[in-house]
C-alpha cells in the first residue's frame, strides 16, 4: 500500500466521516457473507459492531476489504445460447375484473366497458392480460344481446 494512502483511497477521501447509509450497505454486505459462510460468527459480531460506529471511509473499506464486492450473483453462468428468462410484466387487474363481471348476471354492460378500458391501459403500460380483456367483452356483450332477446321477447 503506498503511504498516504488508505486501502487503496485517496488519502483525504479516506479521511472523510461516512454516511449513515452507506454503513448501512457496509452492514448488509456482512450479513450476506455471514450467511454465505464467508465469515464466523464472532467476526461477523465484531465487524457489525464497527460498523455501527462513526466510521471514515477507509475504515469502512477496511471491514469488507477481504470479501467478494456486492452482493453474490449466479454461482454459474448461463450456458452459452441460452438466454435468461424475462422479467414477468405485471396482469392488468382491470382486464380481470372484465372477465369475472361477465359472469355477474344482470350487469351485460359492465364487461364490456372494463375490458375496453383494459385493453387501453395495456396498450399504454404494456401489461398483460389482453385475452382476458377481450374474453371479458364477448362474453359480456354475449349475455348482453341475450339479455335483450329475453326482455324484447317476454
Amino acid at each position: 500500500m503506498e503511504p498516504g494512502s488508505s486501502y487503496g483511497l485517496p488519502d483525504r477521501y479516506g479521511q472523510m466521516r461516512s454516511s449513515a447509509a452507506e454503513r448501512e450497505h457496509v452492514i448488509d454486505l456482512l450479513k450476506t457473507a455471514f450467511a454465505d459462510g464467508r465469515l464466523t460468527m464472532q467476526e461477523y459480531e465484531d465487524r457489525i459492531a464497527l460498523a455501527l460506529s462513526p466510521l471514515t471511509y477507509a475504515e469502512l473499506a477496511a471491514l469488507t476489504s477481504d470479501l467478494p464486492a456486492g452482493l453474490p450473483g449466479p454461482l454459474r453462468p448461463a450456458a452459452p445460447g441460452y438466454l435468461s428468462r424475462p422479467a414477468s410484466r405485471p396482469l392488468n387487474r382491470m382486464a380481470v375484473a372484465s372477465l369475472v363481471s361477465a359472469a355477474i348476471p344482470g350487469v351485460p354492460l359492465l364487461p364490456v366497458l372494463l375490458g375496453l378500458i383494459a385493453h387501453g391501459q395495456i396498450q399504454e403500460r404494456g401489461e398483460r392480460g389482453a385475452g382476458l380483456a377481450t374474453a371479458g367483452i364477448m362474453m359480456g356483450a354475449l349475455f348482453g344481446l341475450m339479455f335483450i332477446v329475453l326482455v324484447l321477447h317476454s
